[in-house]
């Protein structure tokens, strides 16, 4: 009796994902009709969160500028390097180079963020917020 009773639970939920699988279908069929495309270019959300945005930027930029005994910092991940060259772990140290190497990029595509912002925030001071635009 045990058997039937699992064989049926399990016929049950075959049937169950084969009922599931047949209504994901239709609507992944549904989603990839062709939608409206937005209205505006979100001018008035995005005023709104230059001030968030700049405290992210800024945040990052400490972090990234700070002391050897800061995670996340550039110098605390050169130290590392260091410390694997002078080890004698060359893996360790080329892996370590490239995340340095990312993170200095890193620092100059967050400046380059907070010039971009800066523009973005004149042009909404000029422009009501950019609800004159959306």
């Amino acid at each position: 009796m045990y058997v039937r009773r699992r064989t049926r639970t399990l016929l049950a939920g075959l049937a169950v994902t084969a009922v599931l699988a047949g209504t994901a279908g239709a609507a992944s069929a549904a989603d990839s009709t062709p939608t409206a495309k937005p209205a505006g270019d979100g001018a008035p959300a995005l005023c709104k969160r230059v001030p968030k945005i700049d405290r992210r930027i800024t945040r990052a930029l400490n972090r990234l500028d700070a002391g050897v005994a800061t995670r996340g910092s550039v110098a605390r991940l050169q130290k590392r390097v260091d410390n694997a060259k002078k080890a004698g772990h060359t893996e360790i140290a080329t892996f370590l180079q490239n995340r340095l190497d990312f993170r200095k990029s890193l620092r100059t595509n967050l400046e380059q963020r907070r010039k971009d912002l800066a523009n973005v925030k004149t042009w909404c001071e000029a422009n009501g917020d950019g609800k004159a635009t959306g």
